[in-house]
């Protein structure tokens, strides 16, 4: 059997056609899996969605109780069939609920990363290898200029800015889903105790994370603080807010972003980043090739990203690559700029 056989690239998405289901689809169908709750792989609308039981929680968050026909919560390991495949959810290390899906058909094991990253992150489950013929990754950062700092140096850089200028407050864009909760649970396990304020945006993901055990320290609302207040204090918004009026009732404020993309300093400027934290959740060009060699895979499918420049990688090491052009992944920002209506 060939692994075009099993999954097939469609306008919807990966499909499955011995399992009647499809993968992160971008438009609604009948049954899907869905990796992770960013809403460029989670959408409203299918009749079926499969899914670990934090990233059904999250889309009933972000979408309300309607959001598909019906759901199943699935947990980390735990194998199903569904018609003519086997399936099973391994950890990714992206976000709280992230997973890899395992397809198997006639003993051929097709691995769907969903979005990765193999560095340690206090708020969720660390990546999983698991072996497999074929591998479908991301390449959010598939270039071999995106080699991400330690994260935990980029934390004690924001720190040291704070300690630096106590009378000024510093505003810390990072996408509401993981990121935002990531650079709390690092700002605590860095020693910082000080209250970390947010943006309403953030509020009811982040209170999840809480319920989920994941510990951020005190996290208060910035909503009606006095101005004078917030000087030497962390606030932390979804990185559509830095530019908006809400912005500017911060005093004197030092403005970061934490994002892989800060590697790229145009982009920093052109965002007015004065303080830019390279702080990813996605896997960098050398955890991407290393997450390739290591599953032992001698097909790559690459998917949503930098998808050229890999599958050249990947066929200088001997291995067979296509990229799949599916339109409809993107940036976690995208998601952001619908929950900023949340005003703070």
């Amino acid at each position: 059997m060939r692994p075009e056989d099993i999954l097939v690239p469609t306008p919807s998405g990966v499909c499955c056609k011995p399992g009647g289901f499809h993968i992160d689809p971008t438009r609604p169908v009948e049954k899907a899996l869905i990796t992770h709750g960013h809403s460029d792989h989670a959408r409203a609308g299918h009749g079926a969605v499969l899914a670990t039981q934090e990233t059904l929680d999250i889309m009933r968050l972000r979408y309300g109780d309607n959001f598909a026909g019906r759901t199943q919560a699935i947990a980390y390991g735990e194998m199903l069939k569904l018609d003519g495949a086997s399936v099973s959810f391994h950890p990714a290390g992206h976000v709280l609920g992230s997973a890899q899906i395992r397809v198997e058909c006639n003993g051929l094991r097709i691995i769907a990363s969903g979005d990765y990253k193999d560095v340690v992150d206090p708020t969720c489950v660390p990546f999983e290898l698991v072996r497999c013929d074929v591998f479908i990754t991301e390449a959010t950062f598939g270039l071999p200029v995106f080699r991400h700092h330690d994260a935990g140096g980029e934390v004690a850089k924001l720190l040291h800015s704070v300690a630096l200028f106590p009378e000024r407050a510093h505003l810390v864009g990072a996408y509401t889903l993981g990121k935002a909760q990531r650079v709390m649970a690092m700002l605590r396990e860095a020693g910082h105790i000080k209250p970390v304020y947010i943006h309403g945006a953030v509020d009811s993901v982040t209170r999840y994370y809480q319920s989920r055990g994941i510990d951020l320290g005190q996290i208060e609302l910035v909503r009606g603080v006095n101005k004078a207040d917030l000087a030497g204090h962390i606030i932390i918004c979804p990185p559509v807010a830095m530019g908006d009026l809400w912005s500017r009732r911060f005093p004197d404020p030092v403005v970061a972003f934490a994002s892989g993309w800060m590697r790229v300093r145009a982009r920093a400027r052109q965002r007015g980043v004065t303080l830019p934290l390279v702080i990813s959740d996605h896997a960098d060009w050398d955890g991407l090739t290393a997450t390739i060699r290591a599953t032992g895979a001698s097909e790559v499918w690459v998917t949503h990203g930098q998808e050229e420049a890999l599958v050249h990688w990947c066929q200088t090491q001997g291995l067979k690559a296509r990229p799949l052009d599916i339109v409809g992944y993107g940036d976690e920002e995208e998601a952001d700029a619908t929950a900023n209506e949340a005003e703070a």
